[in-house]
């Protein structure tokens, strides 16, 4: 178990404001961790910083940053430093997705993903890694996806992002074996946020028409939360999700990518040929 106590200690939360940042935060909160929620969505983090402070008597910090700004995560670095607040645990949660065929999406909407799902999660660790070994304790809890195990037809660049920060946080969590540091992979199936809605395919067969293998997001933070806190290197909530991760290095790449295409494709997909 986590040896990393949790009185005294910050955590740093980006997309705080839904979904699984959300949820995160709330356990963190329930076990008395200090809070600071990163996102846009300024009211909503107030309102969530409140809700938890007032019930757990923790400390919080709202600061509302647009991570698609290439150098909001040096300002967001700084300010902590000039106001003296440490970060113990970093949660790389803010995330989103595209849909659609590759080129027929926006390339400003590609480069934004990549931004945001690649270059904010290698940036930011990068920055607090580095506090964190000089503190000589911390840990780092990146949001990948079922996504990073498999190719991605009609969300090529989302699951290509996803890729990267698995094997990122993997090759991390080896380079600091033997330090007080632990980085953990979480990669969850589809889950009931509002993830769709903002990738525009709620109409893809999954997450969409079929909704059998959907965990909710507290199902998902509960499984993964503990694990984290067990210093676990990957987190695969979801019994068919961890079942499938067994099993898809014995399938051929080409059935992947066709099943992923099949599961992915909709009526907006097939609007594209016509």
């Amino acid at each position: 178990m986590s040896d990393l106590k949790p009185k005294g200690k910050n955590v740093l939360i980006t997309g705080a404001s839904f979904g699984f940042g959300h949820e995160l935060a709330k356990h963190f909160a329930e076990d008395g961790y200090n809070l600071i929620l990163v996102a846009r969505s300024e009211d909503r983090l107030v309102a969530l910083a409140k809700e938890l402070g007032d019930k757990y008597g923790i400390q919080t910090w709202v600061i509302a940053k647009d991570l698609f700004d290439r150098d909001a995560p040096n300002k967001l670095h700084a300010e902590l430093k000039e106001q003296g607040i440490p970060v113990h645990i970093l949660v790389n949660n803010a995330g989103f997705g595209t849909y659609g065929q590759f080129s027929e999406i926006e390339l400003e909407d590609d480069l934004n993903l990549v931004q945001l799902n690649v270059a904010v999660v290698t940036h930011m660790t990068k920055l607090f890694l580095k506090d964190m070994l000089a503190q000589n304790e911390g840990r780092i809890l990146n949001v990948a996806s079922m996504a990073a195990f498999l190719p991605g037809p009609y969300m090529a660049t989302y699951f290509a992002s996803k890729a990267y920060v698995y094997s990122l946080t993997d090759a991390l969590a080896e380079e600091l074996r033997g330090t007080n540091i632990k980085v953990m992979a979480l990669c969850p199936g589809v889950a009931a946020t509002n993830f769709q809605q903002t990738a525009s395919n709620e109409n893809a067969l999954i997450g969409g028409k079929i909704n059998a293998f959907v965990m909710s997001a507290d199902a998902v933070v509960d499984k993964a939360y503990d694990d984290f806190m067990s210093d676990k290197k990957l987190s695969i909530p979801g019994a068919s999700n961890k079942l499938m991760s067994y099993f898809l290095p014995f399938i051929p790449r080409s059935w992947m990518n066709r099943a992923v295409k099949m599961f992915n494709n909709s009526d907006d997909i097939n609007a594209y040929r016509s």
